[in-house]
């Protein structure tokens, strides 16, 4: 089972997950310790460049502009700005920087070429910096690689069964070929998931089952808890117990046992102990700060004084990858298409994300 595998099942993968939780958290961290230091853990801070307007439907999304939410938007941050929040967080302990922009798909055009600006900016302060910008194409993925950038992120969400339960503006085909399209630079992956969102446990193996068909495994793999907020479709949907949370950290580690398997949303309704045994269990990247885009996340001065007293170091930059030289604008081999691609629009409807569409309406007229 310490092998790299790629064809797990969905009925192994539930094995794993329902067996007794000591013998789970034996298992899991065992590979873990063969595969990385068990006390190191990598500390990235997320933050939101471009905040709400997003035209999709994700019912768990607050940044979704069809949904009334408290969420206060804002146009795309400066580079100066982004190089201002990158060195605060430098100076925090994180070694990793990640963009969010609320966006459907990247598009060409100055937008775009800011945020190719921010990425060299980054990259040169010696530190990681990653992307979630939405669907990108080859192009712009040789684009962001030139500019220096070490990970795209692109969350799968779900199984690919489930999917259409809490998105309808775009297919789980489009999730996969962003990551495909990543996978023909020398840009790392960053994909994993959301629990909570009323799925089932077989909908949850599902997940895990897609990312370790990518070959190879995505290097970093963030497993969110749903953080419900009022106002979108999923905001009644109840807290996990923190021994799901476990579960699925440490069947993550076994099934990815090379990845950083993440600890993401969700962190501010965990215990430090659930957090510990999180840790025990795989997980070996956090993020930082005090907001993950727009819902909570525990303080960076918190966090490292829970490392301090469980022993953990926090991960250098470019430990497990080594850092990619950036290419000026004025020098990019690759230059802008003005490409419009046809990312998939699905036709069906769901019925939560239209009530929610259809209050925010009412509460807005």
């Amino acid at each position: 089972m310490n092998e790299i595998r790629h064809d797990w099942t969905k009925e192994e993968i539930l094995q794993v997950y329902n067996k007794p939780l000591m013998e789970l958290l034996y298992e899991a961290s065992t590979i873990h310790r063969k595969y990385h230091d068990p006390n190191t853990v990598q500390v990235s801070t997320l933050i939101s460049i471009k905040t709400g307007g997003c035209s999709e439907d994700c019912g768990y999304c607050p940044q979704a502009a069809r949904y009334h939410t408290d969420i206060e938007g804002n146009d795309l941050m400066t580079v100066n700005q982004v190089k201002a929040q990158a060195l605060r967080a430098k100076e925090g302990g994180s070694s990793r920087v990640c963009m969010g922009a609320a966006w459907r798909n990247v598009k060409d055009g100055p937008e775009f070429d800011q945020v190719l600006e921010m990425v060299r900016t980054i990259n040169k302060l010696d530190m990681e910096v990653c992307c979630t910008l939405g669907m990108v194409t080859e192009n712009q993925a040789k684009r962001l690689a030139e500019a220096g950038l070490y990970a795209y992120n692109h969350n799968i969400d779900t199984s690919e069964e489930y999917y259409d339960d809490v998105i309808s503006t775009r297919a789980f085909k489009d999730r996969v070929d962003t990551i495909e399209n990543v996978r023909k630079t020398n840009v790392t992956v960053c994909s994993g998931g959301i629990i909570g969102m009323g799925e089932s446990l077989e909908d949850r193996a599902g997940m895990l089952e897609t990312l370790t068909r990518f070959s190879p495994h995505p290097e970093s793999v963030p497993i969110n808890a749903l953080v419900a907020v009022e106002g979108t479709p999923l905001e009644e949907q109840p807290p996990i117990n923190i021994f799901e949370m476990v579960r699925m950290v440490a069947t993550a580690r076994i099934v990815l046992p090379d990845s950083q398997v993440r600890l993401s949303a969700g962190r501010t309704q965990m215990s430090r102990e659930g957090q510990a045994m999180c840790f025990f269990a795989g997980a070996n990247s956090i993020f930082a700060g005090d907001k993950l885009l727009t819902t909570p996340n525990p303080d960076i001065d918190e966090d490292m004084k829970m490392f301090k007293d469980l022993g953990l170091n926090t991960q250098k930059p470019f430990f497990k990858h080594e850092q990619r030289a950036s290419v000026e604008a004025e020098n990019s081999q690759y230059q802008s298409l003005g490409e419009k691609p046809k990312w998939t629009r699905p036709d069906h409807k769901i019925e939560r994300n239209e009530q929610k569409k259809k209050e925010a309406k009412e509460i807005r007229a």
